[in-house]
């Protein structure tokens, strides 16, 4: 989610226009959203459907059992790709592996399949902002549960070259939700009072050698491509065990 303000920013990159908020009889704030179909999703899959790990908290551990993803990509197009590309007929893949490559490897790539999808998003995002006269994404301000994963949030940016920040509190939407509860009611006196609210808990930069992020985002987009036209018109429809 990226915050237009109260101006309508309508994507040419991919994204959804979307209403951000409205409080009481103020201003309707905007924003672009980009929706990923398969984020946290994709680590409940390698427990449950693949039995990599035996628990979502696991997968951090294996993940740095490897330095590095050893040339596999994951790509989550396990219902199609959702922005910024809209291909249903897009489905899952594993590419790049060889005899070298083990479950370790399998676990990184998809962790950092997270932090691709990310990516892909925020640049459609930057491209649209730019765009319009705004200014682009300086650092990303993250929530949800994967942001326990402390290796997955340096991946993130390295990846987007701009610093990553967990707050204190990491279930913003939660928190937003009782925040509108409080300035309904009147226990709270206003905006300003809650953005003194906000702490910051840990903040990554990056650290990756660009040269090295650009070479795996290329990579990552091969496999993305490698992920598209998948779906014919005889392809059967997966069905459950």
């Amino acid at each position: 989610m990226f915050q237009t303000g109260e101006e309508i920013v309508h994507s040419t990159n991919g994204l959804i226009t979307t209403v951000g908020y409205k409080l009481g009889e103020g201003s309707t704030h905007y924003a672009l959203e980009g929706s990923i179909a398969v984020a946290g999703s994709l680590i409940q899959w390698l427990r449950d459907q693949l039995g990599l790990i035996n628990s979502a908290a696991e997968v951090e551990k294996l993940a740095r059992s490897v330095p590095d993803n050893g040339g596999a990509y994951v790509v989550p197009a396990f219902s199609g790709l959702f922005a910024p590309y809209w291909r249903p007929d897009a489905r899952g893949a594993i590419v790049g592996l060889t005899r070298y490559s083990n479950r370790g490897h399998i676990a990184r790539a998809a962790l950092e399949a997270v932090a691709f999808q990310t990516r892909d998003v925020l640049d459609a995002v930057n491209a649209d902002v730019l765009t319009a006269g705004g200014v682009p994404l300086t650092e990303l301000r993250v929530d949800g549960g994967m942001v326990a994963n402390e290796t997955l949030m340096q991946f993130q940016a390295d990846v987007l070259g701009v610093p990553v920040v967990r707050p204190v509190v990491a279930e913003t939407t939660a928190l937003g939700a009782a925040y509108a509860a409080g300035l309904a009611v009147g226990f709270w006196s206003g905006l300003e009072e809650l953005r003194t609210n906000w702490r910051e808990n840990h903040r990554w930069s990056p650290s990756l050698d660009i040269d090295e992020r650009d070479r795996q985002l290329r990579l990552w987009r091969k496999a993305v491509a490698r992920s598209m036209d998948w779906i014919d018109e005889d392809t059967e429809p997966a069905t459950e065990a």
